[in-house]
């Protein structure tokens, strides 16, 4: 039998190549902003996760699956950061999140099984210089994956994946020129940065039934970021 898979804000990307790899074996909805680079035989629906109520989307009685994709990245030192940014990091991230599952509990809980995934990023594990902002909106992500996880086991599996560096549109400012690709890539232990499709791969296996024993994880797909030290 079919799933239903909803991606959150999947129209290009990480999210785009997470619909891609899954769309054979499942009906997969993406809500989204845009319709970018939605791959053929996908749902879209326009939504906006900082303006829109999910629940006034024509969505199936039953999602499977849920993963949310919107993210942020503002790396500026602390003393440069404002106010501002870190909470419109905290309510892109988090809160506009926790709506979302909040929203679509009903739908979630109408599975045997749902599984929700999440996006962190290994600074919330590994310290890292001008990225309090997003560290600190990520670090709630999995502080509140793991909880969720608990209080709706075995009904929902909750898992997170924390990536480093991902070749995407919204790592361009970082990864502009081959130069700056270069230099990214050798930070990492296996010395390139990451693909859309690591992640999609990870993502889908932690949606899969092969993942069945698996929740309350955070997953680094980093390159070996955070855990590796070769120096």
């Amino acid at each position: 039998m079919k799933k239903n898979i909803l991606l959150i804000g999947g129209s290009y990307g990480i999210g785009a190549a997470i619909a891609n790899k899954l769309k054979e074996d499942n009906t997969v909805y993406i809500a989204s902003r845009t319709k970018e680079d939605i791959p053929e035989g996908i749902n879209h629906l326009t939504f906006d996760v900082l303006k829109d109520d999910i629940t006034e989307l024509d969505l199936p009685d039953t999602i499977h699956n849920l993963v949310y994709c919107p993210g942020s990245i503002n790396l500026k030192p602390f003393k440069m950061m404002s106010i501002d940014t870190f909470q419109e990091d905290f309510n892109l991230n988090f809160l506009s999140m926790v709506k979302v599952v909040k929203g679509l509990l009903p739908n979630l809980k109408k599975a045997d099984q749902a599984n929700l995934l999440f996006f962190s990023t290994v600074a919330v594990n590994t310290g890292m210089p001008f990225h309090t902002s997003v560290a600190a909106a990520k670090g709630a992500i999995e502080g509140f994956a793991k909880a969720l996880a608990a209080e709706y086991a075995p009904n929902f599996r909750v898992n997170v994946i924390a990536p480093s560096l991902i070749d995407t549109p919204l790592a361009s400012k970082l990864l502009s020129n081959d130069s700056k690709k270069e230099k990214m890539a050798e930070r990492h232990p296996l010395k390139r940065v990451g693909s859309t499709n690591d992640i999609a791969s990870t993502a889908a296996f932690l949606l899969s039934d092969d993942a069945g024993w698996i929740t309350g994880q955070t997953i680094g797909v980093d390159g070996g970021l955070s855990n590796i030290n070769l120096s």
